[in-house]
C-alpha cells in the first residue's frame, strides 16, 4: 500500500513549497491521491515556510499532516517544531549543515545529509532542497525517480533540470547507505 504523509520544512527561499509541489506532481502521475498544503509565516524569504503532501492509495480525509510518515527539515526551528510529529517508524531527513543538534528521538530513522555542501559540489546552494527529495524518494519508494524527473521538467524551469536532476540523485546515495 502507498502512504506517505510527509512535512517539509525550513526557511523561506529554500525551495521547501517546490519540493512539496513537484512530489505531488509526481504522485499525480502514478495515479496516486495527493495534497499539497503550503504554510508560510508572513515573513515569506527568511521565515520559517513548510508544507504537508500526502501521497496515498486511499482517500485523504484532511491536507493537513498531524502524524508524519516523514518530516524533511532545512533548519534547527523546524526540527524543534515538527520532529515530534513523525510516527513511531517514521523517517526524518534533515540537512546537517543547517541543523546543529541530533534527533532526542529513538523511534525513528534518521538519514542526515550535509545538503548545503552537497548541493555546492553539484553546482549550487540553492538546489540543497532537491538533494534531501532524492534522499525521500529513494528510501521511501513512495514515486519512482523517473516520476519525479518527470515532474521536474514539466513544471519546472528547464535551464536548472540537469542540475536538479543530479542533485536528487546525490541524495537518492545518501539514502543507499
Amino acid at each position: 500500500m502507498a502512504h506517505q504523509e510527509i512535512i517539509f520544512a525550513g526557511f523561506g527561499g529554500q525551495g521547501i513549497l517546490s519540493m512539496g509541489k513537484f512530489l505531488a506532481y509526481a504522485g499525480m502521475d502514478e495515479n496516486l491521491n495527493v495534497s499539497w498544503l503550503p504554510s508560510y509565516g508572513p515573513e515569506m524569504r527568511g521565515g520559517t515556510a513548510n508544507c504537508s503532501v500526502i501521497l496515498t492509495n486511499e482517500d485523504i480525509g484532511s491536507p493537513l499532516v498531524t502524524d508524519a510518515t516523514t518530516v524533511v527539515v532545512m533548519n534547527r526551528p523546524s526540527l524543534d517544531k515538527f520532529e515530534h510529529a513523525i510516527v513511531p517508524g517514521g523517517l526524518l531527513i534533515m540537512d546537517s549543515d543547517l541543523v546543529n543538534r541530533e534527533s532526542e528521538r529513538k523511534d525513528i530513522d534518521v538519514i542526515k545529509i550535509p545538503a548545503q555542501t552537497v548541493a555546492e559540489e553539484v553546482g549550487s546552494k540553492k538546489i540543497a532542497n532537491m538533494v534531501l527529495l532524492g534522499a525521500f524518494v529513494e528510501k521511501t519508494g513512495i514515486v519512482p525517480m523517473k516520476a519525479l524527473l518527470k515532474a521536474l521538467k514539466e513544471h519546472g524551469k528547464e535551464q536548472f533540470y540537469e542540475l536538479n536532476k543530479r542533485a536528487l540523485e546525490r541524495g537518492a546515495e545518501y539514502a543507499r547507505k
